[in-house]
């Protein structure tokens, strides 16, 4: 059997392949305890308001002992990230399709970047490694079973669909961040108040400049404002009709590049 590959800080913790150093943790304070005061810090106030020293202030230890535990910031939201899909090993998907598991194994992480607002601003230079990031993706490839597609198409699906979710859940919590930014300030807004997309551009596009969204904002067919579920899921059906149209290629022997 080849010898295990050195795994980096953090991720040898979580995959529990971190030798103890000979200088025990101090009682009363583990890995997880601070991985959860992190987590709740990031709810309340942003991943910005996440610190080794005010995670250590919450849970009433000196910073210091905080780093017997977790060995850098870095690492710390690596735990949290692995946290915030906590219950990853034990999904089910329901549905009697693909197309149908697929629906629920996104709009779990819609509810989970809607509740854990924090994951958007997370740094994203690689793809999560995390053991429950692991799991998540491991349900999605088990929707595909039964179907004529290559694995690397099944991992590539995934990826946009994961891509088009935090993107959704990014401009939301953008949103929110500049409305709580505004109120800090001491200059509120209202957001009922703030002028529609469609008035905005009816102040600034002309005719003749931009004849496709003059068209589009002057139109006499008006549609009452979906809710954010409701546009998140019409987008992902936008996107899992054309997944549909690769593997209806793919069964039929044609190529799905």
């Amino acid at each position: 059997m080849p010898a295990q590959a050195p795994l980096p800080p953090g991720l040898d913790l979580l995959w529990g392949r971190r030798k103890q150093g000979k200088r025990g943790p101090r009682p009363g304070l583990s890995a997880e305890a601070i991985v959860d005061a992190a987590v709740k810090v990031a709810d309340a106030d942003g991943l910005e308001a996440v610190s080794m020293a005010r995670v250590a202030k919450e849970l009433g230890f000196t910073t210091m002992s905080l780093y017997r535990h977790v060995t850098s910031k870095d690492e710390l939201l690596q735990l949290m990230w692995n946290a915030s899909a906590t219950g990853a090993e034990s999904l089910v998907l329901e549905g009697d399709s693909w197309r149908q598991k697929l629906t629920m194994w996104s709009s779990l992480q819609w509810d989970t970047l809607r509740r854990h607002p924090w994951i958007t601003q997370m740094p994203l230079a690689a793809p999560p490694m995390a053991p429950n990031s692991v799991h998540f993706v491991e349900r999605a490839l088990a929707a595909f079973d039964g179907q004529s597609l290559r694995d690397s198409d099944k991992l590539r699906i995934i990826g946009l669909l994961s891509t088009y979710t935090l993107g959704d859940a990014r401009m939301a919590n953008d949103a929110a961040r500049a409305i709580k930014q505004a109120e800090a300030a001491g200059q509120p807004i209202d957001p009922a108040a703030m002028p529609s997309y469609e008035s905005m551009l009816r102040a600034l596009v002309d005719e003749k400049t931009f004849p496709h969204v003059y068209r589009m904002i002057w139109s006499d067919t008006t549609t009452e404002p979906a809710g954010p579920r409701e546009e998140f899921l019409t987008g992902l059906d936008v996107i899992l009709d054309g997944v549909q149209a690769l593997i209806d290629r793919a069964a039929a022997g044609g190529s799905a590049d």
